[in-house]
């Protein structure tokens, strides 16, 4: 194991973090609304501490080794540890500045930002200075492209060889890589998910949005993150008379960023025949439209609601939890127990691999559904030869194997995490749709549960060891397991 080579790209890797405290300090200390300085110190001394700590890693890297590739598995190695590193420097600003939070505490809100999960501790956002919430938001922007897949972009700049950690950063695992050379890759992404965000961004001002609530939302949108500036999110805005553009507009990003980025770039070559070869979009939307359909009439009919508003606020609701956003406007904590079971269904599944979503992605649930359907027909015709095939590649059984282990994986530790949330929260009176609703929101990257931590609570109230816990669940979401829980293999660690 190479440890000054892990210890240089962490460090540069917190040098960019650093780096976007500083820019969001400067806001802060320029800010003419507000004129915060006390968030601007915080987010200024948390930018030394965090370049301080990345100098210390840098200077013994840059000396002590002259690679300029990364091998398998130090690039692991960076990926785990490195989603872990910034969580824990990014909760900084919150410890520093007014209402201030308990360690524990920040260490949930940063992980919740930079894995894009979106769920807070924040009780009354609006207490807190404009530039700890544009932190809070940038973290999602840094998060949802992959803050190393951000870097392999940047590494490509000083030479150094990073295509490990592209293939290590699982939103972006795909077998289409093979497009263009991988910095390359990398960078076209960036540019197409910038792109995004200043479109969803100019649409949101010009729908009557401030700058800076244009600027949050559009980061927490394109991000599927779905951090608010506003205690009520989305739902603040429904007295607006264009209140249904706004939800329209935020919806259509939410949905397009859901779908495999390196699509995007298929679009860009007028391949359009990879286009429509696309099963992992054309499931996602499907299962999002069924949804859509179910609830509203089933509201329709059942709750005697207005189709026309049921309709909407099914919409919004559905591709907002399919897409692992977040974005709230009604409590759907409220519908029928059937609808919550639905609600519950696409939290787990999330979107398709390669995007900004989280949940265990659609084109898993594509694999074991086309090998359940093969197996079943097998009890009666058992000599007949299966092959499954999805988005026109075929899958061999090691593949699937993988998959189908995976799937069973992400299942126990949702009914473990369950377990080890009630065991935390014991004398609290917390109930079991609380302790799953945690559980399903962190590990998916959705935000809200159900119940106590529902669209209209938040995770304040949850003890510390418990806010800890759910930091680390967020991160096995999002890294999808294994590249967290590989770092506890005593193997991984040992010399060449």
């Amino acid at each position: 194991m190479n440890f000054f080579l892990i210890a240089r790209i962490l460090g540069l890797l917190l040098a960019l973090e650093a780096l976007t405290m500083v820019a969001c300090g400067l806001f802060a200390e320029f800010d003419i609304i507000t004129g915060d300085h006390e968030a601007a110190s915080a987010l200024f001394l948390s930018a030394a501490i965090t370049g301080g700590f990345a100098l210390l890693a840098i200077i013994p890297g840059i000396t002590k080794t002259k690679h300029n590739t990364i091998p398998k598995r130090e690039a692991i190695v960076i990926v785990g540890l490195g989603w872990i590193l910034c969580s824990i420097f990014g909760g900084l600003p919150y410890l520093l500045c007014a209402p201030y939070m308990t360690p524990a505490s920040a260490f949930f809100e940063s992980a919740s930002g930079f894995t894009t999960t979106g769920s807070s501790v924040m009780t009354v956002i609006e207490q807190w200075p404009r530039g700890i919430l544009l932190w809070r938001a940038t973290t999602q922007l840094l998060g949802g492209i992959g803050i190393l897949v951000l870097f392999v972009a940047l590494l490509s700049y000083i030479g150094v060889s990073s295509k490990s950690l592209f293939h290590n950063e699982s939103s972006f695992r795909s077998g289409d890589l093979g497009l263009a050379r991988i910095q390359d890759t990398a960078t076209m992404l960036l540019r197409i998910y910038i792109g995004l965000v200043l479109i969803c961004l100019v649409g949101l001002k010009a729908m009557g949005l401030t700058w800076f609530n244009a600027t949050c939302h559009a980061f927490t949108a394109i991000s599927t993150g779905g951090l608010s500036p506003h205690s009520t999110s989305i739902g603040y805005y429904a007295e607006w008379g264009n209140s249904w553009v706004i939800e329209l507009w935020l919806t259509f990003f939410m949905a397009l960023c859901s779908l495999n980025f390196l699509l995007f770039i298929v679009v860009l070559r007028k391949n359009w025949k990879r286009v429509f070869r696309e099963e992992d979009a054309r499931w996602f939307l499907g299962i999002c439209a069924i949804v859509i359909i179910l609830i509203t009439a089933g509201r329709s009919y059942n709750d005697g609601i207005s189709p026309l508003i049921s309709f909407r606020e099914s919409l919004f609701t559905v591709v907002s939890i399919a897409s692992t956003t977040g974005f709230g406007t009604v409590d759907y904590d409220t519908w029928p127990t059937w609808a919550k079971v639905l609600i519950a269904c696409i939290m787990l599944m999330g979107g398709c691999a390669g995007s900004t979503s989280g949940g265990f992605k659609v084109g898993r649930l594509i694999v074991f559904a086309k090998s359940a359907r093969n197996e079943i027909i097998k009890t009666f015709r058992p000599s007949q030869v299966f092959r499954v095939v999805v988005n026109g590649n075929p899958i061999d059984d090691g593949a699937r194997a993988r998959i189908m282990f995976f799937l069973t994986l992400y299942f126990m530790i949702c009914i473990a995490g369950t377990a080890v949330v009630g065991f935390l929260e014991a004398g609290t009176g917390i109930s079991l749709e609380s302790c799953a609703g945690t559980i399903l929101a962190t590990i998916s990257s959705i935000g809200p549960g159900f119940d106590a931590v529902g669209p209209t609570h938040n995770f304040a109230e949850l003890r510390e060891p418990t806010k800890a816990f759910l930091g680390w669940i967020m991160i096995l979401g999002r890294l999808e397991l294994f590249a967290l829980l590989v770092l506890f293999v005593p193997q991984l660690w040992r010399k060449y």
